[in-house]
């Protein structure tokens, strides 16, 4: 289903006009068209599936961990309509295949481009990859700082959520999740 930007704009200038804005001054005249178009821009992952995006793989005999820190990312709070954004660190052992990186930061930005809790996120990308690639392990490790939580009910700015998510080796052996956490130690930021 394709994003409705005139229905965007009808919403728009009704929420305008319920918090006592004059939607129709100079100043608010283009917002609903603008709002329309950045809805269409940062909810463009509803239609995108992550697990296409890492369809291209390549036949390498690589089994040694593949790791992509600090990719950044900005989602929408589901419950608040707010953003949160942060960075996404991503791990996986390769069975047989690799992917080109930039995939992996792609399936990051797809899947946080739509309305989302960290939680599912994290989750969510581990689970892309593991079915994608059907690695020997993954990892994720996401920290995000929550608008809904900075600016408006606790109002605590700078304060920062971390989620993770693993799947085989990394579950299952205390020394590979280890050594993916020890390598995250010095970009964790």
């Amino acid at each position: 289903m394709a994003i409705d930007t005139q229905r965007l704009e009808r919403i728009i200038h009704e929420l305008l006009e319920a918090i006592g804005e004059n939607p129709d001054r100079e100043g608010l005249l283009e917002t609903p068209s603008r709002v329309a178009k950045m809805y269409g821009e940062i909810s463009g992952g509803t239609h995108e599936e992550a697990v296409e995006v890492l369809g291209t793989q390549f036949d390498e005999d690589h089994q040694e961990m593949v790791i992509i820190r600090d990719v950044p990312f900005y989602s929408m709070c589901e419950h608040h309509l707010l953003p949160f954004f942060g960075t996404a660190h991503v791990g996986y052992l390769p069975k047989g295949k690799v992917v080109g990186i930039s995939k992996l930061a792609r399936a990051v930005d797809i899947l946080a481009r739509r309305p989302q809790v960290q939680e599912r996120l994290t989750s969510q990308v581990a689970e892309a990859i593991q079915e994608a690639l059907d690695p020997e392990g993954v990892a994720v490790v996401i920290r995000a700082e929550h608008l809904c939580m900075a600016m408006r009910g606790v109002r605590k700015p700078g304060a920062s959520v971390v989620t993770s998510a693993t799947r085989g080796d990394f579950r299952n052996s205390v020394a590979t999740r280890g050594e993916f956490l020890s390598l995250l130690q010095e970009g964790i930021r």
